[in-house]
């Protein structure tokens, strides 16, 4: 392999921040799946994805020259509780990888103990793994900000979880996988030495993950309340994001949260079927407090916490409340931007959310909702059939027909679809209609899907992976021969649990 150029900028920051440890090695590691794609977008050696070495090393068997596999340490609240230490019970960073276009953080899941392991094993399975690859790149491919996936690996190791299973090793990437959890963990320290490490920590992010000498920003003189704001923003935005597709994360406390504004951890995640505000994803939360309905605040009380432990840098409560302040507000235009690009009552290229906006469409949306949740519409259809109607203009055509067998309701739904015609016929650009095409997706990673394709790659058949990834490559696109993975999912999808050990 010829000489790479790893940086290792988070692992030069310190002992305290993480532990230097090798992956325990797996017994005859086979590949399951390789996002070439990725490899190729990034600009990383074709060699990585080729050849007995490179498997070794993203199975956790070997590690390149330059590689420094660490565990970091962070802490959090678990569901709403304080749950002290934590830390990378089962990841291990093993560096920052210099492209000609950007810097990763690549890391592996799975690769065995860590300090951090707690009473875990540190192994992945391959059920979880191939949720995490599929789940990263379909959202990859909504343009939601994810991790990325660029390796699975897996062996005839046994894991014991409910049962016994498979193990897997996944690679992932980001530009960091810095945590909430981690500002908490020094923050919560109450020391010195604490404060040296938060403070050490929050110029990292500052100057490496945001740089803000080079951007403007919100507080000139305040580079943590700027930090504070920046990722409320970030926050924000990506909340939007998973509402609009109705996507559940199952597990949002503090140690799962992202500074960049990513979704990580993919555990007990689900995109909703029926659409539903109360609907809990994660067999675990059995009060629901990571309901569908209750992300946008649970993200909100995160950043308090965030804030929290950012206060002795911050040293103003005023700012800290500032620097919070952008998060409802920024969700509620981001949210209403993207639920009026749905609809198609967006006009391209207007400045704010408002602008173009009728009294009556925020209206027409909660309406259109409510009506949703009473039935428990199937969304991503749903969606996706009103963008191909609304290009008609009679009531009487068939894809109002298909739209209207999607209600029992169906005096309700036709009262709604009257107004909401009325308003398209306002409209005089008729761009945004046809946008809706490119915003309401038609393929989602439904947790049956991912389940048939698990079930096949027990078997050592993993070609419903290669099947699934190309085709979330392109949600928007009808690709007319893969249609069956559009269709209302099987009885048996409802009986699917998905929880914490997922």
């Amino acid at each position: 392999m010829a000489p790479m150029t790893w940086i290792n900028r988070f692992a030069s920051l310190g002992p305290e921040f993480s532990t230097e440890v090798s992956p325990t090695p797996v017994p005859e590691p086979t590949w399951v799946v390789r996002n070439l794609d990725l490899c190729s977008q990034y600009g990383l050696p074709t060699a990585w994805a080729q050849g007995p070495e490179s498997l070794a090393v993203w199975s956790g068997n070997a590690h390149w020259e330059g590689m420094s596999p660490r565990a970091s340490v962070y802490s959090g609240h678990q569901f709403g509780h304080w749950a002290g230490q934590l830390g990378d019970g089962r990841a291990l960073y093993l560096g920052e990888f210099q492209t000609e276009h950007e810097t990763l953080e690549i890391q592996l899941k799975g690769a065995g103990k860590t300090p951090f392991s707690r009473m875990g094993d540190g192994r992945a399975v391959l059920r979880s793994s191939i949720r995490e690859y599929l789940c990263s790149e379909a959202m990859a491919g909504l343009g939601i900000p994810t991790t990325r996936a660029l390796f699975l690996t897996t062996s005839p190791l046994t894991v014991l979880r409910e049962e016994p299973e498979t193990a897997a090793i996944l690679t992932r990437t980001a530009k960091s996988f810095l945590r909430f959890g981690h500002f908490e963990h020094f923050a919560n320290q109450g020391s010195t030495k604490g404060y040296s490490s938060l403070k050490a920590l929050a110029d990292f992010a500052v100057l490496e993950l945001f740089n803000f000498e080079n951007e403007s920003t919100a507080f000139s003189d305040n580079p943590y309340a700027n930090l504070l704001h920046e990722v409320s923003l970030k926050t924000a935005s990506l909340m939007a994001d998973w509402q609009s597709v109705g996507f559940c994360h199952g597990v949002m406390n503090t140690d799962n949260m992202s500074i960049l504004g990513l979704t990580l951890d993919y555990g007990p995640f689900q995109f909703m079927d029926g659409y539903n505000p109360h609907h809990i994803c994660n067999h675990s939360d059995s009060q629901g407090r990571y309901a569908y309905g209750q992300q946008p605040q649970v993200a909100y009380w995160n950043l308090f916490c965030l804030a929290q432990a950012l206060m002795p840098l911050i040293e103003n409560q005023d700012l800290a409340k500032k620097a919070l302040d952008a998060y409802p507000t920024q969700f509620k235009m981001e949210w209403e931007l993207r639920f009026m690009r749905k609809m198609g009552l967006h006009v391209p290229g207007a400045s704010s959310v408002s602008e173009g906006l009728a009294d009556t469409d925020i209206s027409l949306l909660t309406e259109l909702l409510q009506l949703m949740a009473k039935e428990q519409t199937d969304g991503t259809i749903f969606w996706r059939r009103l963008s191909h109607a609304a290009k008609e203009t009679s009531a009487a055509h068939p894809l109002w027909k298909e739209l209207k067998d999607l209600f029992i309701d169906q005096s309700a739904w036709l009262t709604w679809q009257s107004n909401y015609m009325k308003r398209l016929n306002q409209l005089s650009d008729p761009q945004s209609v046809s946008d809706m095409l490119t915003i309401n997706p038609k393929y989602v990673l439904r947790n049956h899907l991912a389940e048939v394709a698990i079930q096949k790659s027990k078997l050592g058949d993993h070609s419903e992976i290669e099947v699934l990834f190309k085709l979330l490559q392109s949600p928007f696109d009808e690709q007319s021969d893969f249609g069956r993975y559009a269709q209302l999912p099987p009885s048996w999808a409802s009986g699917i649990e998905i929880s914490c050990s997922s």
